[in-house]
């Protein structure tokens, strides 16, 4: 079985169904929706904001793991 590099990355999808309850989760077409990305200076993609009770609280750029995106997402739960 030949596994690609989306096979590792977390797919929004799943994100929301393992933290049900806990949060809500978004993703963004950016070619769609320019102004976004410019209000936030997102300059790289994909990218993962973190934003409680209305204000950012953390960001990632760059591609996360499945391995690693419950510690980023724990953390900012806390």
């Amino acid at each position: 079985m030949v596994r690609s590099l989306q096979d590792d990355r977390p797919h929004p999808d799943e994100v929301s169904t393992t933290y049900q309850g806990k949060l809500q989760v978004a993703k963004m077409n950016v070619d769609e929706n320019r102004e976004i990305p410019a209000k936030f200076g997102i300059r790289g993609i994909p990218t993962l904001m973190v934003f409680r009770d209305g204000q950012l609280a953390a960001t990632k750029v760059g591609a996360m793991s499945k391995a690693k995106s419950p510690a980023f997402i724990d953390q900012q739960l806390a």
